[in-house]
């Protein structure tokens, strides 16, 4: 007997009063959800995944929808998606798959946190009017300096320092791999972070050849399944980072359907044409700090030590202990991805379920290497779940050095979040290899939309900085003074050695 089918999760509807016939609908639906008959648009909302694409492009907007109009009997424990999970696996026999980071209903930290404002006796300062220092180096700090006093009065710096990233803004774009999203979409972040000054990572997907001209901005990845790494590769980065682990799926690799394995993807990750691109869950060198070391030590040496390493870990329960340990591998910098980090494809068990907030993570790493005499040794990125300014200055407050952003890029170039990026038919030309759908995506206007993200927060991160009476990024890293708890439980609290409001 047929499991029958389950509730609509989306009602589109056409107003047939507004609607022009002009047909935008049926050619802008990669999905299939509107063909025509006849004289009529037919509508099937089974195939809707809410991508707003068609309501984006009618010019009399007369398509509506609704999500859940008919539900189940509601039950506290026996949820909608619950059912419907089990529906589809019986089904299936097969793991869900899912996009974008953690949907549960948790708790956002950074909503609980609020942010200090100078009163009276400690000024504030206003940007407008006074410099605001946001430039920010990532990677090794010495402890001291030594210098020589030549005696004509020049001085000379003994002290050797270490390559670092020079970023106008701390805001970067985190690893989002040529194949997980199309090269319209590499393109305009690319020319986005050249114009703001800063860097990008490439994902673990290789550098296609239509990069190389932005390739100062770039900070290349070495992952576990290596695709696309050789050394034109490595040179070309600014910087490189290990992949250890993600937010979105901690614990177990990466896949790439091969669907979208097409002949540019094929060639820029080194694997053949149509093949599923599966990333195991360990590098099969590294099983200790000590092999961690190693691999960061040969990518320096192949690199004659003129870049920059980075080790990106999940935001797991001991991730403070594995970022000390990291801190002591030669490693310029540590990159946290929380559990709210973005994927374009990873198991829903694994996307809700494992893996801690970013705010947790930065906090307690931060102040495991302080507490280690070793914070100067390694630079702190936060990544999973930045959503504006505010989360990025919390972030900082808490002890980040920098932060990755991700989904926030993808928006401003018209991602609408349905988290259906794993089976290649992205309307907006993004998380897709289908060349008309890329076509969809210019990328000389959604680049600019993506600076103007990035310089709109920095402004913004400016201004909340002044508020504070703080001129410089150096003076908000780890100032925790600046942050109050509100509605935070005790043991969260203590966790990121804020206080409570009104304390």
């Amino acid at each position: 007997m047929s499991l029958g089918s389950v509730p609509l999760k989306y009602k589109v509807t056409i107003d047939r009063e507004q609607c022009m016939h002009c047909m935008r609908c049926i050619n802008n639906c990669s999905y299939g959800v509107f063909h025509r008959e006849d004289d009529r648009i037919i509508i099937d909302s089974r195939k809707c995944t809410a991508c707003h694409h068609c309501i984006s492009m009618c010019p009399r907007d007369a398509i509506s929808l609704q999500e859940r109009p008919v539900d189940y009997r509601s039950h506290p424990l026996w949820t909608a998606e619950a059912r419907e999970d089990i529906i589809n696996q019986a089904r299936t026999g097969k793991i869900i798959l899912a996009g974008m980071g953690n949907a549960k209903p948790y708790p956002v930290i950074f909503d609980r946190l609020v942010l200090d404002a100078c009163q009276v006796t400690n000024p504030s300062i206003d940007p407008l009017r006074e410099p605001m220092e946001l430039r920010t180096y990532i990677g090794k700090k010495p402890p001291r300096l030594e210098i020589d006093k030549k005696d004509n009065g020049d001085i000379e710096m003994l002290t050797k320092l270490t390559p670092n990233l020079k970023l106008e803004t701390p805001i970067m774009i985190g690893h989002m791999s040529y194949g997980a999203i199309s090269l319209n979409a590499q393109l305009s972040l690319a020319k986005a972070v050249e114009k703001t000054g800063t860097f990008m990572g490439t994902g673990e997907g290789g550098l296609h050849e239509a990069i190389y001209p932005y390739q100062k901005n770039m900070i290349v990845q070495v992952a576990s399944g290596r695709f696309g790494v050789d050394i034109n590769y490595l040179e070309r980065g600014a910087a490189i980072e290990i992949k250890i682990g993600q937010g979105a799926k901690p614990g177990i690799g990466g896949h790439l359907p091969g669907e979208k394995v097409c002949q540019d993807v094929s060639c820029t990750r080194m694997i053949p044409l149509g093949s599923d691109a599966i990333s195991p869950a360990p590098h099969h060198d590294i099983y200790s700090i000590e092999d961690l070391a190693q691999l960061v030590r040969s990518l320096k040496e192949a690199t004659e030590w003129k870049k920059p390493v980075f080790v990106k870990i999940a935001a797991v329960h001991n991730a403070a202990a594995i970022a000390a340990g990291i801190a002591r591998s030669s490693a310029d910098a540590v990159v946290i991805d929380g559990f709210r980090g973005g994927s374009g494809a990873t198991p829903k068990v694994f996307r809700d379920n494992v893996g801690i907030p970013i705010e947790a993570a930065v906090a307690s790493v931060d102040q495991k290497l302080k507490d280690q005499g070793i914070r100067n040794k390694i630079s702190v990125i936060a990544s999973g779940g930045i959503r504006n300014s505010a989360d990025i200055a919390k972030s900082i407050a808490l002890g980040a050095d920098a932060v990755y952003i991700g989904t926030g890029a993808l928006i401003a170039m018209g991602c609408r979040v349905c988290g259906q990026c794993y089976r290649g038919m992205c309307p907006w030309g993004i998380a897709t290899q289908r060349q008309e759908l890329v076509d969809r995506l210019d990328p000389e206007i959604e680049s600019e939309h993506v600076a103007n993200l990035i310089r709109s927060w920095t402004l913004e991160l400016s201004e909340l900085m002044g508020a504070a009476g703080i001129n410089s990024i150096e003076s908000l890293r780890s100032n925790r003074s600046r942050l109050r708890g509100y509605m935070l439980d005790e043991g969260t609290l203590d966790v990121l050695q804020v206080k409570p409001v009104g304390a």
